[in-house]
């Protein structure tokens, strides 16, 4: 095959292993990643409104309190008690006792003049009957300001209270530790750059910023307002600096009041992020392993259909091959049988002259000579070589038969001798010493002669093709054993000191159409054939053998009744 038809191949297996696992693989990525992400956003906002709403009611629940307990002096003591120095002190000291927020209290006419203090500023007979903060008590009997200056010149709050009393209406006024309430706002620590603070409805801090900015000023950052009053509003803005900001606001004091929470928005998503990443890194890795897995995968079937297709063509030829040799067999049947027809025409002849020649020698005719002795060599090697013709195209013959098995009792002692005889000029010429170690008591096996020899004749040639490999036309050994095995069988073993056999060879030595002789040496049949021989013959084939030390084969054949 070309190599382009296996690279459109491989192509096409590529595309399709990589493209339809990476788009089953990103359309569930993005799909998770999508509801992994609004999960995630939605946990961190809710996680904000939660700590924004638990704050805004822990600031409302202080603002109210303090109240409640300017409420309580002025429904438990009368204007004139609280107009005493001593006996305010005492109040006030009891109302520290029960919260540290208060700074100073006072108590106020209905002109709004200062009958009474009790703090660290010089504060008595100041006329308030003009601020904000003294008409929004006397209206509606309790008011908490915003941070202002006032007389003292400080930024600070109040909480005021007020009740009419036998036609007289007096107002009870506390101030609340700025110091004290700005810690309590910021009490909500988010990482490291959360923070809260307040602001009032015109946009002016009511506690200070941890970014910087103070008491009364204006944050840089703009704020979106909530539009309902129990609503929490959460946004993403830039600041000043340009970093983005996750915020939320909310409403307090009747929307007087606006609790801000901001956080960095990376610090915020952290959790978000690091699963993004983490999505990330899990998709090049999950990408990554797909690609790999494809080529290697890919691959290896190209390598397969490689492999695939020299195996069919080199079985195409080695069954041509094949055909020949069955071919050439036939044919060497048919000229052995052809050549022994003239052989025995040719042994009568001699047989004849022979006899002739022995007639005239008694009857004197012919007398002793130095040629006469010639002579007689000449008919002795004719006879001689007449009757090894005649043995090869019978061992031809028998080699050559087709049909059925004829089964009969094997003489091994006889009968190894013989197949070795049919190769032991080919051993001579190349210099290998043919060993034969046939045991006397060696049992006769019950088989078919003729396929007892194309085993026998195939493991002497392949192991000699070996030793000529490893020792070329001298230094070899072939050599055949024969003895009794346990169990009434006989066993055959053909050994060499040739190449040898490598172990992922050995394994498939026995496999059908496997050689390791180079093209045109070997069909990969004999092996297998053999191996088929034996086993039909209720035997085992074994081999052992590693490179460089030569191979052993072992056969054990049931031993023949006698």
């Amino acid at each position: 095959m070309k190599p382009s038809y296996y690279k459109s191949i491989q192509n096409k297996i590529l595309i399709s292993m990589i493209l339809v696992p990476v788009v089953s693989f990103a359309l569930s990525l993005l799909l998770g990643s999508y509801y992994l992400t609004n999960s995630l956003q939605r946990s961190t906002i809710a996680s904000l409104q939660r700590i924004v709403s638990d704050h805004r009611h822990m600031i409302e629940s202080f603002l109210t309190e303090r109240a409640h307990d300017l409420q309580f002096i002025l429904n438990t003591y009368s204007y004139d008690d609280l107009s005493q120095a001593d006996h305010l002190g005492r109040v006030f000291k009891n109302l520290q006792e029960q919260s540290g927020a208060f700074v100073d209290l006072g108590v106020f006419d209905q002109d709004g003049n200062h009958v009474a203090y009790n703090g660290p500023y010089e504060l008595k007979w100041k006329n308030y009957g003009s601020e904000k903060w003294f008409q929004r008590a006397m209206g509606d009997g309790i008011y908490i300001s915003d941070i202002f200056l006032g007389y003292r010149q400080v930024p600070h709050f109040i909480i005021a209270v007020s009740k009419s009393d036998g036609g007289r209406r007096w107002t009870v006024r506390a101030t609340i530790d700025t110091q004290f309430f700005t810690q309590l706002v910021e009490r909500v620590r988010i990482g490291k750059t959360g923070e809260a603070y307040l602001l009032n409805s015109d946009g002016v801090l009511q506690t200070r910023q941890r970014s910087g900015r103070d008491l009364m000023e204006n944050p840089l950052d703009q704020v979106e307002y909530p539009g309902d009053l129990d609503n929490i509003h959460t946004y993403l803005a830039k600041d000043i600096t340009g970093e983005d900001f996750l915020y939320a606001t909310t409403w307090l004091k009747d929307k007087e009041w606006l609790l801000v929470v901001r956080q960095e928005k990376a610090e915020s998503l952290r959790s978000l992020m690091a699963a993004t990443y983490g999505i990330i890194l899990i998709s090049i890795i999950a990408l990554s392993a797909i690609v790999v897995v494809a080529f290697y995968i890919t691959g290896r079937i190209i390598q397969r259909m490689k492999e695939m297709d020299t195996e069919k063509e080199s079985l195409n030829q080695q069954l041509i091959r094949a055909q020949r040799l069955a071919e050439l067999g036939e044919m060497a049947a048919g000229f052995a049988h052809e050549i022994n027809n003239p052989l025995q025409i040719i042994r009568s002849e001699q047989a004849l002259i022979e006899m002739n020649f022995q007639d005239l020698k008694e009857s004197g005719a012919l007398e002793p000579s130095e040629a006469l002795t010639e002579l007689d060599d000449s008919m002795e090697q004719i006879k001689l070589q007449i009757d090894r013709c005649a043995g090869i195209t019978q061992a031809i013959l028998k080699f050559g038969r087709q049909g059925e098995p004829r089964m009969q009792n094997v003489d091994l002692t006889v009968f190894i001798p013989q197949v070795t005889d049919m190769v032991a000029k080919k051993a001579s010429v190349n210099g290998i010493e043919i060993i034969q170690e046939i045991a006397e008591d060696t049992p006769p096996v019950h088989g078919d002669p003729g396929q007892l020899q194309q085993v026998l004749l195939n493991l002497f040639n392949n192991a000699m093709d070996a030793v000529i490999h490893r020792h070329g036309a001298s230094g070899g050994q072939l050599a055949i054993r024969t003895s009794a095995a346990e169990g009434r069988h006989t066993r055959i073993v053909v050994g060499d000191n040739g190449c040898g056999i490598d172990a992922d060879n050995i394994k498939k030595i026995f496999s059908p159409f496997f050689t390791t002789k180079p093209p045109g040496k070997g069909t990969g049949l004999g092996l297998s054939v053999c191996y088929g021989i034996i086993n039909t013959m209720g035997g085992t084939m074994e081999v052992e053998s590693s490179p460089g030390s030569g191979s052993t084969f072992t056969i054990l054949l049931p031993s023949a009744s006698i």
